[in-house]
């Protein structure tokens, strides 16, 4: 079904829960910080059945094979080319509203986003198996892995309980993602985002942990186990069998691969205590396997990278998060940091020389946390800059052999409201007052630190200019006091263009996107069906 008619659902049901977003911890936070209380806490799973990786499984199967016959009635299937390429594009945070409000944002609601231009569109359903509102882990795990899984947890069934130093361990529990599909089947397989590389969304392309904090060993170590058996992010990144093998890894996070007494190429300093650079070690491996391999750290290094001879990249832009979009384009950043649209298209051209094909997973990750913050300007640039990579990935690859799809994991509690003229700015103020005779902002969030923009000691509301929503860092009202914004439960967009890119519409478990995709491939647990 064509995009123009689905976005007319609009999608109000926001629920609230706790997510650790960034760096910073949520005061909010409620697991216990004993290791034996975490252990015993209760599941919260309504079925059991939902804790086996099989149930997902079985479940992607029927959906597929539904859709396989709703096909055969629309003789829709012997047009469909079986896929060379995946392009994953994942908006994290990306809820409905964000992309009607970037739309906005770009002049006009008449405007599109580069990816609402594809003739496919459906809904999914962002929930954890013990969360009605979800995190980027457990729904990394469903995306890319096709399970359901507890909230924080990544690549590991619902039967790990986040900080579970023993069950997060097991192979038996662990969920292999698309990426090791597309390998087992010849084909190359790379991340790129804006985040850190062993932030939770990338982590679910190659990595199985019980919590999403281990992005290094201090922080496996500082809940209380033993980071010799509960192998942190960064080391399955270089380690381990998926990680070791991705052709691209673009993003931030050097501090996780380096240790506390190391500064970075920009003086920062690790956070790793076991000693080890891994970037020198996956430097290493390459070299004694005989693999033409860079790594960069900065937009001049990755410019000056041969990359039709380079078989590995690694680009580590930044100490943890790389930059906001806009933030690049308002300071000279933009010359030391390559833009989500530039380390994309430098991505494909790596990985589109193998003549089997690639899986690639892009991330613009960066919209979250800027809701985080209720900071909705700069998430709404960084929802641009993500069209615009879409845009330059349709540009360089062909409908006829390249499934792309775009997506997020889950929404946040940003609304749009009141009835704003159209030629005002979605960025600025109602052109209506409230009945307490004050003005207010078209966008707003239910939760978040923008509840003390909102409400002050001595008069109630508090009075908002508009020159104040014309400053970047303006944190949008919100209604309830939170450090961090929380996400919302509400369903997110799947928007799909090039082969099998109608298997894509309908409303279905977010943890059915990877089958349908892994099906375009005829890769994996869902090849030849």
């Amino acid at each position: 079904m064509r995009i123009t008619f689905l976005f007319a659902l609009a999608l109000t049901a926001v629920f609230v829960d706790v997510v650790l977003s960034s760096d910073r911890a949520h005061p909010r936070r409620v697991q216990p910080r004993s290791s034996t209380a975490r252990l015993g806490a209760a599941s919260h799973i309504t079925n059991q059945a939902e804790r086996d990786a099989s149930y997902w499984n079985e479940f992607a199967q029927d959906t597929l094979k539904d859709k396989i016959q709703q096909a055969a009635k629309l003789n829709t299937a012997d047009t469909a080319n079986v896929a060379k390429n995946v392009i994953m594009f994942l908006g994290d945070g990306m809820s409905v509203h964000t992309v009607t409000a970037a739309r906005n944002l770009m002049g006009d609601s008449s405007n599109q986003l580069s990816f609402e231009q594809f003739p496919y569109l459906g809904l999914s359903k962002t929930y954890c198996i013990d969360r009605q509102v979800a995190d980027s882990a457990c729904t990394a795990t469903a995306y890319l892995g096709g399970v359901k899984a507890n909230y924080g947890t990544i690549g590991v069934n619902a039967k790990v309980k986040r900080y579970n130093c023993i069950d997060g361990q097991n192979p038996a529990n662990y969920v292999e993602s698309i990426a090791k599909w597309a390998q087992d089947a010849g084909k190359d397989a790379g991340l790129v985002t804006t985040a850190r590389v062993t932030h939770a969304s990338p982590a679910g392309v190659y990595a199985h942990t019980a919590n999403r904090d281990w992005e290094n060993d201090a922080k496996v170590v500082a809940n209380g186990c033993s980071a010799t058996d509960n192998v942190d992010i960064a080391r399955q990144l270089v380690e381990w069998d998926v990680g070791k093998k991705l052709k691209v890894v673009m993003g931030g996070g050097r501090r996780n691969f380096i240790n506390t007494t190391v500064n970075d190429e920009e003086g920062l300093p690790g956070l790793r205590t076991d000693g080890r650079n891994l970037i020198q070690d996956w430097l290493k491996d390459k070299e004694a396997n005989n693999q033409q391999a860079a790594y960069v750290w900065s937009k001049k290094g990755l410019s000056l990278v041969d990359l039709d001879k380079t078989e590995y990249l690694m680009g580590l832009f930044a100490n943890s998060h790389c930059p906001y979009n806009g933030d690049l384009e308002r300071s000279n950043y933009k010359l030391v940091k390559p833009s989500l649209t530039e380390m994309t298209e430098a991505a494909i051209k790596v990985l589109q020389k193998n003549q089997n094909g690639y899986f690639l997973f892009v991330e613009g990750a960066r919209i979250d946390m800027a809701h985080h913050d209720t900071r909705a300007r700069k998430s709404l640039e960084d929802t641009v800059e993500f069209s615009r990579a879409i845009e330059r990935a349709r540009a360089m690859t062909s409908e006829e052999d390249t499934l792309i799809v775009v997506t997020s994991d889950h929404s946040h509690t940003m609304t749009i409201n009141g009835y704003p003229y159209r030629d005002l700015p979605i960025t600025g103020l109602s052109n209506a007052l409230a009945d307490d005779g004050l003005p207010y902002t078209i966008l707003s969030y239910a939760n978040g630190p923008g509840f003390s923009t909102t409400y002050n000691d001595k008069t109630g509301r508090s009075e908002i200019t508009a020159e104040e929503t014309e400053n970047v860092n303006f944190e949008y009202l919100a209604t309830v006091p939170l450090d961090s914004e929380t996400h919302g439960g509400d369903d997110v967009g799947v928007f799909a263009s090039g082969p099998f890119a109608q298997y894509f519409t309908g409303n279905y478990e977010q943890s059915n996107i990877p089958a349908m995709m892994a099906r375009a491939l005829n890769i994996g647990p869902f090849a030849n069906l």
